[in-house]
């Protein structure tokens, strides 16, 4: 196995477990690894620290295992069916006999598979490799599966040709990996907390529905109540499905992907059986149209954009996109209004986003507190010892 020898000193975070060895710790590499080889971590003085794969930028290497032994023929099976365990340990399982039959799986560093992402809805497996090693490493893990799940897998899709690195001249190409006989590989309806909705993993954004905004959704839905609803960014309706099901008197839901609102319009029939609420989407930008809502249209608004900022550098103009957004709508919100506000960026951590969105208010100038926070579901773990695993924070805001 080719090493990789750290500077003196450099070896603090692996011995506290931190998954990542970036570029400038590196001392010496002791071979000519590819992108995505196994290689083994050494201290300056010789002593082995960890073993994962290895990736050109300044992540230098994502670490699979602190074992003496890290390559086990088994260890994929004992990794993936650990990840299988702590999900079950949620009320999470791949029975399908709950409310719910769809739920992520494997969470990168959350289950000690950095650059895995493998989502679940009911039969069908998606996986992103964000990393060169998980993506060469696809077979294994897709074979793993197999074993785990049994009958009661249908396919395997492999999503990862936005996912890996560009760098690496994988030249990915989408497509299933296993296809048991007689599954067609369509997109079909999944359980949600009760809440049916349909899946496109083929053509969706991320793996075709956003898992992480489980628990927060149900929340809107508790406050939904006879209230106005305005779900933002609101991709293929999750959120104002909540509403809807909660008795909001009415939701608007906008989105700028007319492929999203199309399948919105699409889980809004799904679920409107019995329902009242007048529900209504816009295909059109989110801020265009919640500049031109007139004050005091909407009782509750969801705020939930896509990513502001994806690295460190666009850190800055994230921020200010934040926090026009938040004033905009806290300044709209009706009298006694709720906003539910959300930021994914893993750059933003939660005291910079509660303070992004403290500007915002004040800049409106009205009284608002802070009711609650959240973050991601249990099924999106976080490592204690990899705190940037808590990416997805929010707020629900009380506007006088």
């Amino acid at each position: 196995m080719i090493r990789i020898i750290l500077k003196r000193g450099r070896d603090e975070s692996l011995r506290r477990f931190h998954p990542w060895v970036f570029s400038g710790a590196i001392a010496q590499i002791q071979g000519s690894p590819a992108e995505g080889d196994i290689v083994a971590v050494y201290s300056s003085e010789g002593e082995y620290l960890a073993a994962g794969h290895y990736q050109i930028g300044s992540i230098a290497v994502r670490v699979l295992s602190f074992d003496a032994d890290p390559l086990a023929p088994d260890f994929w099976l004992k990794r993936l069916g650990c990840a299988m365990d702590v999900r079950r340990s949620a009320g999470l399982d791949i029975s399908g006999n709950g409310p719910t039959n769809c739920f992520r799986l494997v969470h990168g560093e959350g289950d000690g598979l950095p650059g895995l992402i493998v989502d679940w809805y009911d039969g069908v497996c998606v996986l992103q490799a964000h990393s060169a090693g998980m993506f060469r490493a696809k077979s294994q893990i897709c074979e793993a599966l197999k074993q785990l799940l049994g009958d009661s897998l249908l396919a395997v899709y492999d999503k990862s040709s936005g996912t890996v690195p560009f760098k690496a001249g994988l030249d990915p190409v989408d497509g299933y990996l296993y296809l048991r006989e007689g599954f067609d590989g369509r997109e079909h309806a999944v359980l949600e907390n009760g809440n049916r909705f349909m899946v496109d993993w083929e053509h969706g954004q991320k793996t075709g529905f956003f898992l992480d905004q489980r628990d927060n959704r149900a929340l809107v839905g508790r406050y939904a109540s006879g209230r106005r609803v305005l779900n933002l960014f609101c991709y293929t309706g999750g959120f104002s499905v909540y509403a809807m099901a909660g008795g909001a008197l009415s939701v608007d839901s906008v989105d700028s992907s007319a492929r999203a609102v199309e399948m919105l319009d699409r889980n809004i029939a799904l679920n409107s059986a019995g329902r009242s609420a007048a529900c209504r989407s816009f295909c059109t930008d989110a801020m265009d149209f919640l500049s031109a809502a007139g004050e005091g249209a909407y009782d509750l608004m969801v705020v939930d954009p896509p990513a502001f900022a994806k690295h460190r550098g666009a850190l800055k103009n994230a921020l200010r996109a934040y926090q026009r957004l938040n004033a905009a709508a806290i300044s709209k919100v009706a009298e006694g209004g709720l906003v539910f506000t959300f930021s994914c960026s893993q750059v933003v951590d939660k005291i910079t986003f509660a303070n992004t969105v403290f500007s915002a208010a004040a800049q409106t100038g009205r009284s608002v507190r802070i009711l609650d926070r959240f973050c991601q579901g249990a099924d999106h773990p976080v490592s204690i010892y990899h705190p940037e695993g808590e990416y997805l924070k929010g707020l629900l805001l009380y506007v006088e």
